[in-house]
């Protein structure tokens, strides 16, 4: 008895599903791909800049690229007349903030916005934790980050002319700089651990944290887009020879 050959006959509808699906998979993939391959990029930049002598930040505007994740070193008076805590902020799975506090840099009118670390958010949120400052000219040492201009705000923020608001729910840092009366470096120092200058918390995290997830994520859509294509071919070879079959 003569066997149909096995033949390639898709169908309209798995075709037009497969091209569809299988650009999304790919550039899911290609987007997770980038994500870990950026935060690499970083944790390189970051292990360079580390070894390297602080960074002395003073009155002139520093170039925020340039110094990203540089060692540095600033001296001058807290001023809390408009810190900030920065809200949902999670450590050892417990809420809190970060303290946010603008350095007056001794020598000039230019401060800069130390991050001095988490603190928990208590029993009431209706109460903020207290937060006190060292009197008298400190020196801040850490490593300079550049706030990120991407966040998603759940609501629209407090308009800041009609008093300076102590909570936010993200460093929107223009929005600072806009509504601060005085000149303000393009970047934050997250103080060091081993620093007196009046921090509280500090496990920063690594650049390349969460990276094997992202990873993971990449292989993850690849082996779907992989998947897609297998099951695309075997079905429509199946069903051009179940075709043949019916019409013999």
């Amino acid at each position: 008895m003569q066997t149909n050959p096995l033949r390639f006959r898709p169908k309209l509808m798995p075709t037009l599903a497969t091209l569809l699906l299988l650009p999304a998979l790919i550039s899911l993939g290609q987007w997770q791909a980038r994500k870990a391959e950026l935060k690499q990029a970083l944790q390189e930049t970051y292990d360079q800049r580390e070894k390297g002598s602080s960074l002395q930040v003073g009155a002139h505007p520093l170039d925020p690229v340039a110094v990203r994740y540089s060692r540095v070193v600033a001296r001058g008076r807290y001023e809390t007349a408009y810190q900030i805590l920065l809200d949902n902020q999670v450590h050892d799975e417990m809420a809190g903030y970060h303290v946010l506090t603008p350095l007056h840099i001794e020598g000039g009118n230019m401060r800069v916005l130390v991050n001095r670390g988490w603190v928990p958010v208590g029993r009431d949120r209706n109460v903020l934790p207290e937060t006190e400052v060292p009197q008298g000219v400190v020196e801040v040492s850490g490593y300079a980050v550049v706030p990120s201009g991407k966040f998603f705000e759940l609501e629209k923020p407090e308009d800041l002319r009609s008093g300076w608001q102590k909570v936010w729910q993200n460093l929107d840092f223009k929005r600072y700089t806009d509504a601060a009366p005085f000149p303000l470096q393009p970047l934050v120092i997250r103080l060091d651990p081993a620093s007196t200058a009046g921090g509280y918390v500090r496990e920063w995290p690594r650049p390349d944290a969460r990276i094997e997830v992202h990873r993971g994520y990449a292989l993850q859509w690849y082996g779907m887009a992989v998947v897609l294509v297998v099951f695309y071919l075997v079905t429509s070879v199946r069903k051009a020879a179940n075709d043949d079959h019916d019409h013999a």
